[in-house]
């Protein structure tokens, strides 16, 4: 559960700096009219940064419902249990993984190239986007 104060501070001011601040970094540069994904897969520094935390974050909130909870169904719960053997021990495993990723960063449920399914933890801005995998789900830890 998130509170409704916490979601708009994260939301309205946190996640809005991001974008603001990318917004300006781009202004009149090679990145302008680029999208967003082309910016986080080209930029280093400050508009990858940003770039990536924009990225991150509006991942994250399509990964929020307001009325979110219980098991999957259907391929990914298939997945799920083929990879960490039942939905409790994916979540057990998601949130050793959560807890211990150390200061500002996210936690990411992936799908790898090969089709298995795999828990990553990155740092900062760091995103499944610079590489082959392809995220499912993310919590963000900070």
């Amino acid at each position: 559960h998130i509170s409704a104060e916490t979601l708009e501070y994260h939301y309205g001011k946190h996640h809005n700096t991001y974008v603001n601040n990318l917004n300006n970094l781009i202004k009149d540069t090679e990145f302008a009219g680029k999208s967003l994904e082309e910016i986080v897969k080209t930029a280093n520094g400050g508009v990858f940064n940003n770039a990536a935390q924009v990225w991150n974050h509006t991942f994250y909130w399509h990964c929020l419902s307001p009325n979110g909870g219980g098991e999957p169904t259907g391929k990914i719960a298939e997945a799920i249990n083929k990879s960490f053997g039942s939905f409790a021990e994916f979540k057990a495993q998601f949130t050793d993984a959560a807890v211990k990723n150390f200061g500002a960063g996210w936690t990411w449920l992936v799908k790898k190239a090969d089709g298995t399914l795999a828990i990553v933890s990155t740092s900062n801005a760091g995103t499944p986007l610079t590489t082959t995998d392809k995220p499912l789900l993310t919590v963000d830890v900070w």
